[in-house]
């Protein structure tokens, strides 16, 4: 393992220090932001979110912008919009918070459409239009959204085009019991969520270095019967009974994308099945729609995955 895999590996284990009991998630969180790919964190309040997402954006020395995203914002309240300067006589920019590297979007079920909307193009193209002017987003504008799963009054379900901008779809549970006494010694230490200084957290890596990162994970190889096992999988959802919609030509980029970022992060330099196999929960959760059939029978979309990778061989 190199030392810029090491990095970002400390970075995890930082994150875990001060979000507790989530390990599992900020590992999957590394792989997105090295995939360059979207996020969704849906879970119940209290578990950490928030938090998550500004410690990884101060310990990857980012920009951060937060929204808490409500029923009254505006598409131009997330882009933007051109102000006329009446001393000028001209029409100037004034930016709107997607104009970041690190975007929370807090809730982002309980805004309407037409401003969820607003964050396709941004999400999929890396710019932004305003009266027909594109404006570039950083190089490492990285979109990452919560949603409540339990709270259904008053929220506004993403549509399917915008579901599969998202590279993952994250489920942040409950810690488990260890793990939550953990946090109350913690918070008996003198720690306090609430009041925790960001600012002094040190960065452990720059932009500059996610960058190389990035360059690093398309640089792993993979065999032709890796590519093989993965399309075969992708197809297995599209035939599926227990599904009414699978996994796009977009998801197929997505997951060998994710899987060598996955390899990279382990200190690979080429892709197994197992990295294929790890990633398929979060990557394909919120992309497939469970058929009437299967949802009468009680089925998850992530016990049909698990069903969907026993049946496909693996390549040896």
């Amino acid at each position: 393992m190199n030392e810029l895999q090491g990095q970002i590996r400390q970075i995890g284990h930082t994150l875990s220090q001060v979000v507790v009991g989530q390990t599992e998630v900020i590992d999957q969180l590394l792989v997105a932001l090295l995939s360059g790919g979207h996020v969704i964190l849906e879970g119940v309040p209290g578990t950490g979110k928030t938090l998550m997402v500004k410690v990884l954006a101060r310990l990857i020395q980012a920009d951060f912008c937060r929204i808490q995203l409500t029923p009254d914002i505006l598409p131009s309240d997330i882009l933007g919009t051109n102000v006329f300067d009446l001393n000028t006589r001209d029409f100037t920019l004034k930016k709107g918070p997607i104009f970041t590297q690190v975007l929370l979007a807090d809730e982002v079920n309980r805004t309407p459409p037409k401003t969820q909307a607003a964050l396709l193009e941004a999400m999929e193209e890396q710019q932004v239009t305003l009266d027909g002017t594109g404006h570039p987003l950083p190089d490492l504008f990285w979109v990452i959204a919560t949603q409540n799963s339990l709270e259904f009054e008053g929220t506004y379900p993403l549509p399917e085009a915008q579901l599969d901008r998202f590279l993952f779809k994250l489920l942040v549970n409950y810690p488990d019991p260890q793990a939550e006494k953990q946090m109350l010694k913690n918070i008996q230490a003198g720690f306090e969520a609430r009041r925790i200084n960001i600012q002094n957290l040190k960065a452990i890596v720059s932009e500059k270095a996610i960058l190389a990162a990035r360059q690093a994970v398309k640089q792993i190889k993979v065999e032709e019967q890796i590519l093989d096992y993965l399309l075969a999988l992708t197809q297995k959802t599209r035939q599926s009974r227990d599904l009414s919609l699978g996994a796009s030509p977009r998801s197929s980029v997505s997951w060998l994308q994710a899987s060598k970022a996955h390899a990279w992060l382990q200190g690979q330099d080429y892709v197994t099945p197992d990295n294929v196999k790890a990633i398929a929960p979060p990557l394909l959760r919120h992309r497939l729609i469970l058929g009437p059939e299967a949802q009468l029978d009680g089925l998850t979309t992530d016990t049909v995955i698990t069903s969907l990778l026993q049946q496909v061989a693996v390549p040896r």
